[in-house]
């Protein structure tokens, strides 16, 4: 009797909460105190922003070409002195051998903007031709700044919203300090921190728009997420990671209501006219066009670039893909592998949409893209590791290790841009927030699972116990500490001379591989676990 009173109790307040979100949208942020939570640790996770933006940046004091915060200067200076429609233009005044603009349109906006506040301050930071290297205090100060602003301003924002909608998901699920822990894994995110205000780029904003969208999806507003979506990959391409997953779970959405042509419709009015409206100046043209395309596929650099730890460059050690097919041959089987590796996360989507399943899915056609694309970069694990943090509340153990293979997988970056000490001063911060006292209650027993252990499929239990076996955790944490070690204090033989880069890039992709099985099989079990209800359900 005492068990069936609480429950409803339990339900009563689930009704009350839900009545108040339909009456007042605000109404739930007041009452669980989610909004004292945000703002104290959104400032702790600025002032960390700043102290990591006092070290050295990709490409300090080493000419000719310096690194990203030489290129994200050099385009604030282009498109504050050039027209638009010069911005992807070689020409006498635009050298694109000379980091010229390879982002969409929204990027170059961006920097225009962040140009005429370096203008005002610094006009010599940004002078066509004569600012070439500028790295004055001034200046630094100001390029901080910029991404500093576009973290308050976009990322951060677009976090407190994601919170509140997954935390209205899940309630009556764990304890209020759990949405604190969650909010910190993500503002605290170490290799996001480490790529923006270390080396220097502004992920934040193209990752920023992206969360927004995975919250307005969630919130059953589709339409505003088409255009967040949109947003984010006019100002990273790299955002296409994403592209499968959304396709899947807002068509899958739209299939199952009462009128799937027109929904599908209105979502792809929505696609049309958010990219006319970025692409407008280049659309008068078929040339301009091309050229801003052009751009975007710089296929001539190869399949791969430096030490990444995905498919083509761990096994260049086996198969010299670069010297046995021609870039053509290899831009068809990197396609290829793509689609057939976030083929399954789709389709998924499309019979089965949920809310955990998008998030999944995510997390899951972003990896694909990671390990199989063309043209990825060390940076780009900061992608598969957006979801992951979203998921951090379910997949607890998982963004520990994920997180330190991906932080390990970018040390030889951080390790030339001298940003060795903000590395592990980051990484300590994260161990310590992770394992703070008001963590997650179920962190301490292993990863959250979406379903009852016992109902867990045996494919899944097996997955499970490689991906997380003490004996295989153990060996291979004291490996990337070896290594760390190493990397720092020894020099590799002269034959071999990135001999330590390419084991770190090893360890690294058997992870990524591993974990890669492991939540593509957590998503395939969602679909087993629907009630014959939910799959009954018409969305309104």
């Amino acid at each position: 009797m005492k068990k069936k009173g609480e429950m409803k109790k339990v339900k009563k307040v689930k009704d009350k909460v839900n009545d108040g979100q339909d009456d007042d949208p605000w109404w739930w942020l007041v009452q669980e105190r989610i909004r004292p939570s945000f703002l104290c640790i959104s400032l702790f996770a600025l002032l960390v922003r700043v102290a990591v933006g006092l070290h050295p940046y990709s490409g300090a004091r080493t000419p000719p070409k310096f690194g990203d915060y030489e290129a994200q200067r050099h385009w604030m200076e282009i498109t504050l002195n050039l027209p638009p429609k010069d911005w992807y233009r070689n020409s006498s005044v635009n050298d694109l051998s000379y980091w010229g603009l390879d982002y969409p349109p929204l990027t170059a906006y961006q920097s225009y903007v962040h140009g005429v506040f370096l203008k005002t301050f610094d006009p010599d930071s940004v002078a066509l031709f004569t600012s070439r290297g500028y790295e004055s205090y001034l200046g630094k100060l100001l390029m901080r700044w910029t991404v500093l602003s576009s973290d308050v301003l976009i990322f951060f924002p677009a976090v407190l919203y994601f919170v509140l909608v997954y935390r209205s998901m899940r309630f009556g699920m764990g304890q209020n300090s759990d949405v604190a822990w969650h909010i910190a894994m993500i503002l605290l995110n170490p290799c996001l921190i480490l790529i923006d205000h270390g080396h220097f780029q502004y992920n934040c904003i193209s990752l920023g728009l992206t969360i927004a969208a995975i919250a307005a999806a969630l919130s059953q507003k589709d339409l505003v997420a088409s255009v967040l979506y949109c947003l984010a990959l006019n100002h990273k391409q790299m955002s296409a990671y994403f592209a499968p997953a959304f396709f899947g779970y807002l068509l899958g959405k739209c299939l199952r209501k009462k009128n799937p042509l027109l929904e599908v419709t209105k979502l792809g009015l929505m696609v049309i006219g958010t990219f006319a409206v970025v692409w407008w100046p280049y659309l008068q043209s078929k040339d301009a066009a091309l050229a801003v395309l052009s751009r975007l596929a710089p296929f001539e650099r190869g399949i791969y670039e430096d030490y990444v730890a995905n498919f083509w460059c761990t096994s260049s050690v086996l198969v010299k893909w670069k010297k046995l097919y021609s870039t053509q041959s290899l831009r068809i089987f990197s396609l290829a592998a793509t689609l057939i590796t976030c083929l399954p996360s789709m389709v998924q989507q499309i019979l089965a949409p949920s809310s955990k399943g998008f998030l999944y899915a995510l997390l899951n056609t972003s990896f694909s893209f990671y390990l199989f694309s063309f043209q990825v970069h060390e940076k780009s694990i900061l992608l598969p590791l957006l979801p992951l943090t979203l998921l951090a509340l379910e997949e607890s153990r998982s963004i520990l290790w994920l997180t330190h293979f991906a932080m390990f997988s970018m040390f030889p970056l951080l390790h030339r841009d001298k940003l060795v000490l903000a590395y592990m001063a980051l990484y300590a911060l994260f161990i310590l927030v992770y394992f703070a006292p008001c963590g997650p209650s179920g962190r301490c027993h292993g990863t959250k699972t979406l379903d009852n252990t016992q109902k867990t499929k045996r494919s899944v239990d097996f997955i499970t116990s490689i991906t997380f076996h003490p004996l295989l955790m153990g060996f291979l944490g004291l490996c990337s500490l070896i290594l760390h070690v190493i990397y720092l204090t020894m020099h590799p033989p002269n034959k071999y001379p990135f001999l330590f880069e390419a084991v770190i890039m090893l360890i690294c992709f058997s992870q990524f591989v591993l974990f890669t099985f492991y939540f593509n099989s957590k998503q395939w079990m969602l679909s087993k676990h629907l009630t014959s209800k939910d799959k009954q359900k018409k969305l309104i």
